[in-house]
């Protein structure tokens, strides 16, 4: 599913002065004409070239520079969950992907929650027009399934109604004609001890992500070594970490070939472990985990037949069980550096470069639009801000 993007801001421009995440020491970075990254230099290269008419110079004075963000866990905004789409309200999406572009997102994932199949596929079709049509905007990458192949016990707020049994063929039966627009699958792979439907989504080009799932270690492995890539927001809706069973989270981090999704609201994971996975691991991306009142005040919503309330960007169903977030994906950003977690380059990456990596999507280099963020980093205040360039 392709769907074009704003035509970049960037270009007939050098950048100079610039700190890129993944490049050591300043940059220069030389956007072309069309508005595409020709090079990424050292400060100071000597090079031989015509200077082509009416170029510029930015000078952005050791500020960083970046692609924007992507985000691959992301479950509606602006009111509207992407399981409750129907033609009625489809016109929500353009709007949607403006709201996200603005808040800096280049990209991501409408995420469906456990539901009905009708349900489902009324979104899975919605979702695909869209994205074959849409001009402007946050660009949609696909779709990412969290349900509806989930462990009752680690079900959290998903409804125990639709959950399904892990086959092929409820596999088959969920995905029916759209397989092409999902691009993630959420699923809990003790439920499935043959590993066949992770084979069959591999088979499809569909990124398997282990979550809301009781998996031993020996069963995530299991799962990682029949393709699953992925793990869906780390410690969330599993085992902790134990020094006897290590569990999904322990087999995960441990392992090269998996990246793991992070919310860093801190609600659902405490910044000290936080700390504690980011010193174990450099496959991590963050996530927002956002849900329908993304853009809206806190407040009481409808949650799919039940009530969330947003407290300070935190949402729970009314009996206090965790749902999500309603803070944009680059909060999370933020936060990391206001805990003290990372530095100011991998907190960047980790909302801009890492989503990218997870989905095998090229990070910032020669050959890409610029679609580019300026971050600024104040050593007095210690506050990170950002503007698309």
């Amino acid at each position: 599913m392709t769907q074009a993007t704003h035509k970049p801001i960037a270009s007939n421009v050098d950048i100079i002065n610039a700190r890129v995440p993944g490049y050591q020491d300043l940059q220069m970075l030389l956007v072309n004409h069309e508005g595409v990254i020709e090079q990424i230099l050292p400060m100071g290269t000597v090079f031989k070239r015509i200077p082509p008419p009416d170029l510029q110079t930015w000078d952005v004075a050791g500020d960083w520079i970046s692609l924007g963000g992507v985000d691959l866990q992301i479950n509606g905004a602006l009111g509207l969950a992407f399981t409750e789409l129907t033609p009625e309200n489809a016109a929500m999406l353009p709007k949607i992907s403006q709201y996200l572009w603005d808040a800096g997102v280049d990209a991501y994932l409408p995420t469906l929650v456990t539901t009905s199949i009708e349900n489902i596929q009324r979104s899975l079709n919605i979702i695909a027009d869209f994205a074959s049509r849409s001009t402007t905007g946050a660009k949609i990458l696909g779709v990412h399934l969290e349900g509806p192949f989930l462990n009752y016990g680690k079900r959290g707020a998903h409804p125990a109604e639709y959950l399904l049994p892990l086959t092929i063929e409820e596999v088959k039966r969920v995905l029916g004609d759209y397989a092409s627009i999902v691009k993630i699958i959420t699923l809990a792979p003790e439920l499935d001890p043959g590993g066949e439907v992770i084979a069959y989504l591999r088979s499809l080009d569909i990124t398997v992500s282990l979550g809301h799932s009781q998996a031993t270690a020996d069963q995530a492995q299991q799962a990682f070594d029949l393709g699953a890539t992925m793990v869906t927001h780390a410690f969330n809706a599993m085992p902790p970490l134990h020094h006897r069973e290590p569990g999904l989270l322990g087999a995960a981090i441990t392992n090269s070939n998996v990246m793991c999704g992070l919310i860093a609201d801190g609600q659902h994971v405490a910044p000290t472990m936080l700390k504690i996975l980011l010193r174990a691991t450099q496959e991590l991306f963050l996530v927002s985990d956002a849900l329908a009142p993304l853009g809206l005040p806190d407040g009481i919503y409808p949650w799919d037949s039940r009530h969330i309330e947003v407290k300070n960007g935190t949402a729970r169903l009314l009996d206090g069980t965790l749902t999500g977030t309603t803070l944009p994906l680059f909060v999370g950003v933020q936060n990391l550096l206001k805990w003290g977690i990372c530095d100011v380059e991998r907190a960047i990456a980790l909302a801009t470069n890492a989503p990218r990596k997870a989905m095998n999507l090229p990070v910032i280099s020669p050959g890409q639009p610029a679609n580019l963020l300026r971050w600024h980093w104040d050593e007095t205040t210690k506050e990170l801000t950002w503007q698309r360039l």
